[in-house]
């Protein structure tokens, strides 16, 4: 049996919530093996607040999975707009052809980037309108760095350079061993003075959590200090190992699906990103 109850998280003296949805959450309650499951139906950053008590199991409703508490899932925001459910639908699709699936993952990576951005630094301009002068927002401090992990995270890059054109960029190649599957990288180039700039890391998958956890390590060894990681589909798996190297990291994703197959695939997942976009295989 299904109800509506209102959940509110932890707030600000000015009741927001920094970094999530900053209305009261709606939850619809399911019972899936005799366990009461949230369904997120906004923008949520997962906390203490949010998630049911210790000892609910795995679970799933619908098209949403939900993982038991872990420490992991502190600083891990959801951004589960209609929108970006619907278009996450029709990519999951197999029969999704490549120029529809990139087209798709850009109008998706726009969407995401409304939130990942919500905390970008603004100052006040004094500008005059056609009727008056006013006081105005605008994007302070340095430009925001993207980049991309090699090569899925292009798919991302295009839509989040369309919201944010003045941003730089830069790219982290890395291939998953077959065999390991640990992240082998072969190209590095990123911007110069990382340590001053906001940096957002894009890969469309945060599966294993292994080439992930090695792009974050290489981008602060080459200063980055304000780190946020962007994906389109997560793993509880990856988002456990990603969080265990870096706990400082905030990662930002359209949906936590419900496991990795033995080859380290989410599932039920999109499949290999890389090949979906390009039409390789």
């Amino acid at each position: 049996m299904l109800h509506d109850s209102t959940v509110r998280g932890t707030s600000a003296p000015d009741g927001s919530r920094p970094g999530a949805a900053r209305a009261v959450l709606k939850l619809s309650c399911g019972r899936t093996g005799g366990a009461a499951l949230p369904l997120v139906r906004r923008a949520l950053r997962f906390d203490d607040t949010d998630l049911p008590p210790a000892g609910l199991r795995d679970g799933t409703v619908g098209n949403h999975s939900f993982i038991p508490e872990t420490p992991s899932m502190e600083d891990v925001t959801v951004v589960d707009h209609p929108l970006v459910r619907h278009k996450l639908s029709h990519l999951r699709k197999k029969d999704t052809d490549s120029a529809r699936f990139r087209l798709l993952l850009r109008e998706i990576s726009l969407l995401l980037g409304y939130e990942v951005t919500r905390d970008l630094n603004t100052e006040d301009r004094i500008i005059e309108t056609p009727l008056a002068e006013m006081s105005a927002p605008f994007l302070s401090g340095k430009e925001i760095v993207l980049i991309s992990i090699l090569r899925a995270g292009n798919g991302l890059l295009e839509g989040m350079l369309d919201l944010v054109p003045s941003a730089q960029v830069g790219h982290v190649g890395l291939y998953r061993d077959p065999e390991t599957l640990q992240a082998v990288e072969y190209y590095f180039k990123v911007p110069v003075d990382l340590g001053n700039r906001p940096v957002i890391l894009l890969d469309p998958m945060l599966a294993t959590g292994n080439s992930a956890v090695a792009a974050v390590e290489r981008i602060k060894a080459a200063g980055a200090r304000q780190i946020k990681f962007l994906c389109l589909l997560s793993a509880p798996e990856g988002i456990e190992a990603f969080h265990a190297a870096h706990p400082d990291v905030p990662v930002f994703t359209a949906a936590i699906d419900e496991r990795l197959n033995d080859h380290g695939y989410i599932v039920p997942g999109i499949g290999d990103a890389g090949d979906r976009i390009y039409g390789t295989q």
